[in-house]
């Protein structure tokens, strides 16, 4: 079997901003929650998918705001797309599909940790994060775990991340402490830039692995390495708080493989499907869970 990890965040998100507006006869925004429950269908309607999980940010913040007082929060959220977390859940939940709606920890977190469940299961052929993501990066494990793009229709595996990044899976968090994460609201450390970080985390993994002095530094064609290197000695408590804000947790959830087989659609997903103007949503879904068995 494969386990498919879904990013409800993302995916109401795009779905928001690719979609025209529809509002409900009592005034309820809808849009951007039909576009995931009808993607969520396309998903389930292929063959290989029937073990399925949606992680959502039941609220922005998380313990990470705790930690660094810059990190990303709901300020400026769209009210007509913020008034859809909730009902994306609930739809989801009468979809029968299992849904981690997150509070302390974020999405990212929630995938992780079901990936590393799934991962262990000796009946899991493979693990796909679908999420771009580059968070969920430091996930990935050969073609065991991988990520999936679908908007692209791109696969990357431990091979992808390297090309991409330049380091491995289990450098991701320590490359995202240096060039930072503007869209988690982490700066990184200035001077450090996507290429310098590649190359010396390359050589040295970690950043408690790079040598104190440029000098002792066995990165050859790197430019500007004093001062690369004094800034992380300078900053280096930053640095190690980065990388723990990057870093996803593995304990955010706990759902065995088995919960996550899609059984079908719920009686509740009749109304459900009703109060979002969508009423085909379910006589589809109930049809597709027909002939999936």
């Amino acid at each position: 079997m494969k386990v498919h990890v879904l990013d409800g965040t993302y995916e109401l998100f795009r779905h928001h901003f690719a979609l025209p507006a529809h509002t409900t006869s009592d005034g309820r925004p809808v849009a951007a929650v039909r576009g995931v429950i009808e993607s969520a269908l396309n998903l389930l309607a292929e063959r290989d998918v029937t073990h399925l999980g949606v992680a959502t940010d039941h609220v922005i913040e998380s313990f990470r705001n705790d930690l660094y007082a810059g990190y990303k929060t709901g300020e400026g959220i769209d009210a007509e797309l913020w008034a859809q977390f909730n009902p994306l859940e609930d739809a989801l939940r009468a979809l029968g599909v299992v849904v981690w709606p997150m509070v302390e920890f974020e999405a990212d977190d929630a995938m992780a940790a079901a990936a590393a469940i799934a991962a262990t299961d000796d009946r899991v052929e493979q693990v796909l994060l679908l999420t771009p993501d580059k968070d969920l990066g430091q996930c990935v494990r050969g073609r065991r775990v991988v990520q999936f793009d679908r908007r692209k229709r791109l696969l990357i595996d431990e091979a992808g991340v390297i090309e991409k990044f330049g380091v491995g899976p289990a450098s991701i968090p320590d490359y995202l402490a240096l060039v930072g994460d503007a869209a988690d609201g982490f700066p990184g450390l200035p001077g450090w830039g996507a290429k310098s970080a590649a190359a010396v985390l390359a050589r040295y993994g970690k950043l408690e692995e790079i040598p104190i002095h440029a000098g002792q530094w066995d990165v050859p064609g790197l430019r500007g390495a004093p001062k690369l290197a004094a800034t992380l000695v300078n900053q280096l408590t930053d640095a190690l708080l980065f990388r723990v804000i990057a870093t996803v947790r593995t304990d955010a959830v706990d759902t065995p493989v088995d919960d996550l087989r899609w059984p079908g659609p719920t009686p509740a997903f009749y109304e459900v499907a009703a109060g979002l103007d969508a009423p085909g949503l379910a006589t589809r879904a109930r049809a597709l869970a027909d002939r999936k068995g």
